[in-house]
């Protein structure tokens, strides 16, 4: 019987597929109606064009180069394309309630490290609850990229001349293989980002305000960003106000010099502060103060046209647009993989070149535990979001009883951590609670299934002592009687 089981190698989530819209489907909102309505819809398009003429007309130069943004963000023609705002455009992801955007950020053409994605972010959005969550991939995890071997994850998307089916073309489809097959994050969108864009659309609306919360009473410094990024970066702990090149230096600095403080976790901390600024950057693009002054407006598209690529048509984007103003920008979810603390899921390791990286703390390779972590915050089912280990010994005389149930506890949203023998045979189930009062959904769940009250005790039963050692929240001992009638 083999000892080890990797949980989640047959529970990969299903991967969205890109949606395209069929002829057919775009000429049967085109089809000859009767002339009144024809007449009404006409007249609507005629009126959008005259606004938009309008547009150009009070505002000049402004909104020529406005409107020459977008076309170029969205890689399409605003005037042409103008019919295809009243399509009913469906999503990716929007039919399974969730719309993944991967977001990745370059120093493009003000650093030597071309197109290395130092920040990797997720954006989910929740389109039946209305809520959102951003989710930060640390750039130093050390895995097997395809077809280039092992190196960090910000290295995908150096892979240009990555092509495969179902994904997106060129590096940002590698990346994309990656969170999918390795993380189970499904991704919807992209969009990768030059970090000019960041400094320019923070000076566009005037600035941002953010609220430095380092567990060092000094605040933040890190010496190693360079001074055409804003460095050497040095904040007091409290808010404060961050203009473009202060936030581009905030976004970049991790406190890896020894003379760094406030950083006690390096990329950790960087990601945190991303997502912070990029939620502050969302709320003040929002504000009347912005939204009501049209130099501002132009100059945030100018600084998104120039610096960012993305597979979001217009269509795409007004559609999102719809959704995301739904959502409570001061209830937006923060989620990142951390090294540190009870609930680590990843570890330290120095590579063969002497590389220093993270690892899943499982081990290389072993994604399962992170997988599950996805799936905990993303779903519904109280067993997921308790997130409980469960390790399943098998102490009957049928060979494999114990992976049959770990398949059926995996299948239920359960975290499989590990599956092995007892290494004696006994008669009845045997649950031990190695956390007991916390997973209280999941010990109920337990006993239900397999008909025997849990124990937080592992002397309480001769079965029982089988189970110690084990560091999973449960151990699930498989007995005889049980598997004989099963």
């Amino acid at each position: 019987m083999n000892n080890i089981y990797k949980p989640g190698d047959n529970t990969l989530l299903n991967r969205t597929l890109p949606n395209n819209r069929s002829t057919q489907n775009f000429n049967n909102q085109f089809k000859k109606a009767p002339r009144p309505k024809k007449s009404r819809k006409k007249k609507v398009l005629i009126t959008i064009m005259i606004i938009l003429i309008l547009v150009v007309a009070t505002f000049g130069y402004f909104g020529a180069k406005l409107i020459g943004s977008i076309d170029k963000v969205f890689h399409g023609n605003l005037f042409s394309d103008v019919s295809g705002l009243f399509s009913n455009v469906t999503l990716r992801g929007q039919n399974q309630g969730r719309i993944n955007i991967l977001l990745a950020g370059y120093q493009g053409k003000n650093s030597d490290e071309g197109a290395l994605t130092d920040s990797i972010m997720v954006i989910s959005l929740d389109v039946k609850n209305n809520t959102a969550f951003t989710y930060s991939i640390p750039r130093d995890i050390w895995l097997n990229i395809p077809g280039m071997g092992h190196n960090k994850i910000n290295a995908a998307n150096t892979n240009a001349n990555f092509n495969q089916r179902g994904y997106f073309s060129g590096g940002m489809g590698q990346l994309q293989q990656i969170l999918e097959e390795d993380f189970g994050i499904p991704i919807d969108y992209y969009a990768l980002i030059d970090y000019t864009a960041f400094e320019d659309a923070v000076n566009a609306v005037g600035g941002i305000n953010v609220n430095i919360q380092s567990p060092d009473p000094r605040g933040l410094y890190d010496p190693n960003v360079d001074k055409a990024h804003g460095g050497p970066l040095k904040l007091p702990n409290g808010e404060v106000h961050l203009d473009g090149l202060q936030a581009l230096a905030l976004a970049l600095a991790r406190g890896d010099s020894p003379y760094a403080y406030g950083f006690p976790l390096s990329d950790i901390n960087r990601t945190q502060h991303q997502r912070q600024m990029l939620v502050a950057l969302e709320q003040k693009a929002l504000s009347v103060g912005v939204l009501t002054n049209p130099i501002k407006i132009t100059n945030l598209f100018s600084a998104i046209g120039a610096n960012i690529k993305t597979d979001l048509s217009l269509q795409d984007a007004i559609k999102l647009a719809s959704y995301a103003k739904k959502v409570n920008l001061n209830n937006i979810g923060s989620y990142g993989l951390s090294y540190s603390g009870s609930n680590a899921l990843l570890t330290t390791y120095v590579t063969s070149n002497g590389q220093d990286a993270l690892i899943p703390k499982s081990g290389f390779g072993q994604f399962g535990q992170i997988k599950h972590y996805y799936q905990q915050i993303t779903s519904s089912n109280p067993v997921v979001q308790e997130g409980a280990s469960i390790t399943v010994l098998n102490a009957s005389n049928i060979s494999d009883m114990a992976h049959l149930e770990a398949n059926k506890l995996t299948a239920a949203g359960f975290n499989v951590t590990y599956v092995g023998n007892a290494g004696s045979y006994y008669n009845q189930n045997a649950i031990l609670d190695n956390v007991p009062n916390k997973d209280t959904y999941s010990n109920g769940y337990l006993e239900k299934i397999f008909k025997v009250n849990s124990s937080s005790s592992s002397n309480s039963s001769t079965e029982l002592s089988s189970a110690t050692g084990y560091s999973s929240d449960f151990v699930v001992i498989i007995g005889q009687n049980w598997a004989n009638s099963n």
